[in-house]
């Protein structure tokens, strides 16, 4: 698996990191939704320059110029519920993507720290020879998105996998490394120092899907 860090070259994108994990930035839902939609933003244009494009010519009012489009078709899906934000600034740059959702959460069985992820809601359109975009503001462990890999993965095969992250764990990318093709793309908007012993990312910015959404019970 390839992977690229987008943070290591300072651009506006360190700025909209630095605001998603500020306390007294974050509080504010409305601003840390569009923050991390702003992100997505960025990532898709830092994605899209790996893409094929073909040749094309476009009509003006005044004549004729040659330029290139994507020639591939794109999917982008993203894990309920924290990912839509992000899902919407990739939607922003490639809006002739269709789109899929998948929901997958830990899932306490024994009302203690041992969890496993259970997938369950699924809206996801054709994939097959496609570009797919898995989206997910967060890499913790790594499991929730091996496990929606893996359920997408019954659905067809696409043509290149390529998934984005606003903030991961070394862990987590440990782990994708272990259990997904070499074939997959991984984008990374910032690296954190490691996981705490409730797999929470240190120093993380918190529960993206509560501060996007406010908690849940």
């Amino acid at each position: 698996m390839e992977v690229h860090y987008l943070s290591e070259k300072n651009s506006v994108l360190n700025h909209f990191l630095g605001q998603i994990r500020n306390v007294n930035v974050q509080k504010d839902s409305m601003r840390f939704r569009r923050n991390i939609e702003r992100i997505g933003e960025i990532m898709a244009y830092e994605m899209s320059q790996s893409f094929v494009y073909k040749d094309i010519e476009i009509t003006t009012p005044l004549g004729v110029k040659k330029t290139t489009e994507i020639a591939d078709q794109l999917v982008i899906c993203s894990i309920l519920r924290a990912g839509l934000a992000l899902h919407q600034g990739f939607l922003n740059y490639f809006d002739d993507a269709e789109n899929g959702f998948i929901s997958a959460y830990r899932h306490h069985p024994n009302n203690d720290d041992f969890f496993d992820i259970l997938v369950e809601y699924q809206a996801i359109p054709d994939i097959n020879g496609k570009n797919l975009l898995l989206v997910d503001p967060m890499l913790a462990t790594g499991q929730s998105l091996v496990a929606v890999f893996n359920r997408l993965m019954e659905r067809g095969t696409p043509k290149e996998i390529h998934i984005a992250v606003t903030i991961a764990a070394p862990e987590g990318i440990a782990y994708l490394q272990e259990n997904l093709p070499e074939n997959c793309h991984l984008w990374v908007a910032d690296l954190d120092e490691k996981l705490n012993d409730k797999s929470y990312i240190i120093p993380g910015l918190g529960d993206a899907g509560d501060l996007a959404y406010g908690s849940k019970l």
